[in-house]
């Protein structure tokens, strides 16, 4: 049964027309991507299919090219519709934080670094760069690492601070364990590099630890 032989007001496109984007499941949005199904079965019964193997939508957009095409009724041309909407929302998220005239959100800051960061494979590092008045300058991830750790250099992190003639920062950096809980050694690597700031005169104001739907921020729990 495919899906154009559905009720009208149960088919996921003219769902989301009628009732918004928000009243569909995780399948029915993956469903309006996909476009057709497989014989036998519909792109709602594949999205389905694809969410039970990845185990959710985030899992699956985080999905290797190669691996993601090897699943049934997918390729590169999904791949590349699903890589583009997900950036598309990273994007929406910066532009609403740097609409901002100040930082003064730190639930909307989270929000865009979990975005960046919460589905990286392995460790990486990245700063917020502010004005003297905590507006965004710009965001860089300034060192990647293993799954173990990454290394950070307080010297290029003054580098890029000065770079961008910046008055504050925001560090954030995840862990793909998938445990937010900040380590005695992101203690030590935070109090080096606000060490290193203060002497250019740059303020720190949040070391946010990122994992899979979670995070922490340094500050708020009295670690800087």
């Amino acid at each position: 049964m495919t899906i154009r032989t559905w009720p009208k007001d149960e088919r996921p496109r003219e769902k989301l027309l009628s009732r918004g984007a928000a009243a569909l499941s995780d399948a029915e949005l993956l469903a309006i991507f996909l476009r057709t199904g497989i014989p036998g079965r519909s792109a709602v019964a594949l999205a389905r299919d694809l969410l039970a193997r990845y185990g959710g939508l985030r899992a699956l957009l985080g999905s290797e090219h190669d691996r993601f095409c090897a699943n049934p009724g997918v390729g590169s041309a999904k791949y590349a519709q699903l890589q583009a909407a997900l950036e598309i929302g990273r994007r929406h998220q910066w532009e609403a934080l740097t609409r901002e005239t100040t930082l003064t959100s730190p639930e909307q800051t989270r929000r865009y670094l979990q975005s960046r960061l919460g589905d990286h494979p392995q460790e990486v590092f990245a700063a917020l760069f502010l004005d003297n008045r905590h507006r965004v300058i710009a965001y860089e991830e300034l060192f990647r690492g293993t799954i173990d750790g990454a290394s950070v250099h307080p010297r290029e992190v003054v580098r890029r601070v000065l770079h961008h003639n910046a008055a504050a920062t925001i560090f954030a950096h995840n862990h793909p364990s998938g445990v937010a809980e900040p380590s005695q050694a992101d203690q030590r690597i935070t109090q080096r590099l606000r060490d290193a700031l203060a002497l250019v005169d740059v303020r720190l104001l949040d070391h946010i630890v990122v994992a899979a739907g979670c995070s922490v921020s340094m500050a708020e729990a009295g670690l800087i």
